[in-house]
């Protein structure tokens, strides 16, 4: 059985996981079977998410269909943004350099560091006494 989907892509950033899935249609996004203004009420997280589809024109061309886990809401949002980048440059070459420039395709990879053992937080140290 062949799939519908033009595209599928993968994208990351810190633990969230998101695999996007476009379709020819008219712009919906659903993002784990909600629609996209149910699952994230930050307008900052939809500008995020927008942005690549913004930059290259292709706003209301594609229906995406997103699965994602792991990680926080701005982490979810960040990889679905880099999901999106991916596949709009696989799909198109005049795409890449312009999501290139706006550093749509490069992963963020910074993540949470460790607790060190004997510390109360990754950073926080114990508080220094001389006598």
């Amino acid at each position: 059985m062949k799939s519908t989907y033009l595209k599928h892509t993968v994208g990351k950033r810190k633990e969230a996981i998101a695999r996007a899935y476009f379709k020819e249609g008219k712009g919906s996004i659903v993002i784990n079977k909600q629609k996209f203004d149910e699952y994230f009420l930050r307008p900052t997280s939809k500008k995020l998410i927008e942005q690549p589809l913004e930059l290259t024109g292709n706003m209301g061309n594609f229906d995406i269909k997103i699965n994602v886990c792991g990680g926080g809401l701005s982490g979810q949002a960040g990889a679905i943004r880099h999901a999106i980048a991916k596949c709009l440059a696989e799909m198109n070459d005049e795409n890449r350099g312009v999501l290139k420039k706006a550093g749509l395709l490069t992963r963020d990879s910074r993540k949470k560091e460790r607790k060190l053992p004997g510390q109360p937080g990754a950073r926080k140290k114990f508080q220094f006494s001389k006598r």
